[in-house]
């Protein structure tokens, strides 16, 4: 088993990461290791500072974002900081490794008043319009990710306290409140579903087919059904998550209350939504206030 084998096996097994991001990881390190060999770095044991240099300037003059280049150097601190605890390498190269500074971008999100004209959008008649639009509506009014979204069960829903149990990242488990509106929808979309398949499997959501739904499919259904409502260039159920985390916090929400919402792991993820809450403010203040 070669060094990244055995990483990925430790990524999967022990820190039990989903199967997307140890494909992240995957990809990361085969780019690194193409790069590596092409320029005769030699063992693993001799790659230096200076060669994660050369491979982080390699991916700037290939056009890579600031935030693509810093994430594949998380992944390599990783594996490397991996290496040294098996005692295959005695220092570590990426100690002295930083990566290229990136400004913070704020997320796009879709207005309120815009999201409003969402219940008057034709999505058509039988199985897969009643599940088109629970799919959006549920992005909007839960913050899901598409994996979570994707993945959820039958089973997922407990009616009786109004609560969607999601499976997040790293296997960690949220709960999720469920409105009244998104409760009717769901109830819709089940009746519906009971009576165009015999059997529907343990998965919420399925194709016309009857088979799970997969990441493409969601990402059309989104797009198609946002562009009548948004000039937003992009439109993907992530800017459904943006819109959700936007929407509570312009409506008074407390941001520890919005991180546990969208399951993030610490505070400044979620602060990035701060910052349009802030525009948002200082353009009603510019506009209301006599001295502004």
């Amino acid at each position: 088993m070669s060094y990244k084998e055995s990483f990925l096996s430790y990524l999967q097994f022990e820190k039990r990461y989903s199967v997307h991001t140890i494909l992240s990881y995957d990809c990361d390190l085969t780019q690194f290791f193409d790069f590596a060999s092409k320029n005769e770095f030699g063992e693993i044991q001799d790659v230096s500072f200076k060669d994660v240099r050369k491979w982080i300037v390699f991916l700037m003059n290939e056009g890579n974002s600031s935030r693509t280049v810093n994430r594949k150097l998380s992944s390599l601190k990783s594996f490397f900081k991996f290496l040294l605890r098996e005692t295959v390498i005695e220092t570590n190269p990426m100690d002295r490794v930083v990566g290229p500074r990136q400004g913070k971008k704020i997320p796009g999100f879709v207005a309120e008043h815009a999201m409003q004209l969402l219940r008057e959008v034709d999505f058509g008649e039988g199985f897969e319009g009643v599940r088109d639009r629970l799919v959006v509506e549920m992005f909007y009014q839960t913050g899901m990710r598409l994996s979570e979204l994707m993945n959820l069960k039958m089973t997922s829903f407990d009616q009786k306290t109004s609560l969607v149990k999601v499976l997040g990242k790293r296997n960690k488990e949220r709960i999720i409140p469920v409105s009244k509106s998104l409760e009717k929808l769901l109830d819709e979309y089940l009746e519906v579903k009971k009576m165009t398949f015999d059997d529907g499997g343990d998965f919420l959501f399925v194709t016309k087919k009857g088979v799970p739904v997969y990441e493409k499919l969601l990402y059309r259904i989104v797009t198609k059904h946002l562009s009548k409502i948004t000039t937003l260039a992009k439109r993907s159920p992530h800017v459904l998550r943006h819109t959700f985390a936007t929407h509570l916090l312009n409506n008074g929400a407390e941001l520890n209350a919005v991180k546990e919402l969208l399951g993030h792991s610490n505070l400044s993820a979620t602060q990035i939504y701060t910052h349009t809450t802030f525009e948002r403010l200082n353009k009603v203040y510019k506009q209301a206030h006599p001295r502004a």
